[in-house]
């Protein structure tokens, strides 16, 4: 019975601690819904640390082809994302016309982006240091560097 016990508190603790590992980047939201007869309500989240990791299997001639595209904004995106972690919450972009509502903003340590309109609901969280990381895949992916 102890070694069942003690088996038990093994696994137990495995799977704490493989969360932990995996969730400590934060997580990545996305909700989408649509008010429409039919529309889609589609609600994720992904652990952060599994995008970098994901963009190991994409084909390199994909990433240099999409590195090729952003080379020259990389270094920014970089910059940017790691300053903007020591700074309070900020929006950068907050437009009404009518109905239709965009925002972007950083709250705590995600970009925010949040598109509301009479069609659709849209809401995307992304935490700071995955964009960080995802620039630098990219950046090193770049054509000539």
């Amino acid at each position: 019975m102890m070694i069942l016990a003690k088996l038990g508190l093994g696994v137990a603790s495995t799977i704490v601690f493989a969360s932990v590992y995996t969730f400590r980047e934060g997580v990545i939201r996305v909700d989408v819904d649509e008010h429409r007869d039919g529309g889609s309500h589609v609600h994720f989240w992904v652990p952060a640390a599994a995008v970098p990791l994901a963009m190991r299997f994409v084909p390199t001639e994909h990433l240099r082809e999409a590195a090729s595209h952003a080379s020259e904004f990389m270094p920014l995106v970089q910059i940017v994302t790691k300053e903007l972690r020591r700074y309070p919450d900020t929006t950068f972009v907050d437009v009404e016309d009518g109905d239709d509502h965009v925002r972007v903003s950083t709250v705590g340590t995600k970009l925010q982006i949040d598109v509301v309109n009479p069609q659709e609901n849209v809401h995307v969280a992304v935490p700071l240091t995955t964009v960080n990381d995802v620039a630098a895949q990219l950046a090193a992916n770049a054509p000539g560097i």
